[in-house]
């Protein structure tokens, strides 16, 4: 007796079914370590590390040798960056394959990080301070600013500009001055010790400066400058 499909398309779903079997018993193939992934896995790192609030990471991974051949990895690559690497244009980053026998590679990887910093909306000259109406925050491609940046004004306070400023300037720390505990013109309080007696008297600050700077003060009741340094806001000590 002859066997006679049902339909026309028994025979094929027998052998779809076969090989759907067939694909079941196979081993799965391992990942190959292709340059693709390697730089996917380097991007990701990069991306993930500096992903603090209020930045914005742009990365792209270099493009390997072709001829760069790696041994398959089925393990997850593990990538690594220095922590004391400074956000710059080019960076590297460490990508490898935790498993016996493996490998380590650096992949080269270029960097435009994003961040809000203060920028001047006039002109400032040398000596002024910094108030909220000098500066706006801007969007900012940091690791273009080999001069550093401010990002806070925080970090300006009781400073004043060691040199004139265009609009448009990103404020920089080389731009800035030392905090000056006190100024030129401040009245002051004078201590003076002598032979373990502390003398107190008041005077007038010939300059300015931060605690610990060495100024010339003019003493009110004699009106002679003497030499002081700074102890505090308000406060100079006489050198002997």
């Amino acid at each position: 007796m002859r066997f006679v499909p049902r339909s026309p398309l028994s025979y094929a779903t027998a052998f779809a079914l076969l090989g759907a079997a067939w694909a079941c018993a196979m081993p799965a193939q391992a990942a190959p370590s292709s340059p693709d992934r390697l730089r996917q896995a380097a991007e990701d790192a990069l991306r993930q590390h500096y992903a603090a609030s209020g930045s914005r990471a742009e990365v792209q991974a270099d493009k390997l040798d072709s001829r760069l051949q790696l041994a398959e990895c089925t393990a997850p690559l593990k990538t690594a960056i220095s922590n004391e690497a400074r956000p710059s244009a080019r960076m590297a980053v460490e990508v490898s394959c935790p498993m016996a026998g493996g490998w380590k590679i650096r992949v080269p990887v270029r960097l435009q990080l994003y961040r809000q910093v203060l920028v001047t909306t006039r002109p400032l000259q040398r000596g002024d301070g910094i108030t909220a109406a000098d500066v706006h925050g801007e969007e900012r491609d940091i690791t273009r600013l080999g001069y550093g940046y401010i990002d806070s004004l925080d970090q300006v306070a009781g400073r004043s500009l060691a040199r004139p400023l265009m609009a448009g300037s990103v404020l920089t720390p080389s731009a800035m001055g030392s905090r000056q505990t006190v100024k030129a013109g401040d009245h002051v309080q004078m201590i003076a010790r002598i032979s373990g007696i502390e003398v107190r008297a008041t005077g007038v600050a010939l300059g300015s400066g931060d605690t610990g700077a060495r100024l010339r003060v003019r003493n009110d009741s004699s009106g002679k400058p003497i030499d002081a340094i700074v102890r505090g806001a308000g406060l100079v000590e006489a050198l002997p």
